[in-house]
């Protein structure tokens, strides 16, 4: 089994689990760019202890290369568990990241997501980068 016969897909306007990628099309080589990553735009999801967003990573893959390059990952940890019961604590970590980084090349951003119960999602947009 690999990842790909896992992960799962989707358009984020209809399905709350694909993370949604916010990049410029188009940047400068070498320039600095922010990008951001959340779950559940469109139809939010759930920040429930029992039910919620656990993680977010973000990758590159430039135009022409054979490898991904990990760009970070984000834990959302407080779903509001407390000692006083689920969803009774004080703080919950809404899954939106963002990055600041520089591209030398044009090529695809890819994110991945993981829903405690609903498993791994994942999104790609491609980013072009002129010199």
């Amino acid at each position: 089994m690999k990842f790909a016969d896992v992960m799962q897909s989707g358009d984020w306007k209809g399905e709350k689990h694909v993370p949604v990628i916010e990049a410029p099309e188009k940047v400068k080589a070498g320039e600095a760019m922010t990008v951001t990553v959340s779950v559940g735009k469109e139809i939010p999801h759930p920040h429930t202890t029992e039910h919620h967003i656990r993680w977010i990573r973000l990758a590159f893959k430039p135009e022409g290369g054979k490898f991904v390059y990990d760009l970070g990952l984000v834990e959302f940890n407080a779903h509001g568990e407390s000692t006083e019961g689920a969803n009774q604590g004080p703080a919950y970590t809404d899954p939106v990241a963002s990055f600041q980084l520089k591209l030398k090349k044009s090529g695809m951003l890819l994110a991945a997501s993981y829903c405690n119960i609903h498993g791994m999602w994942e999104s790609s947009v491609p980013v072009a980068v002129e010199e």
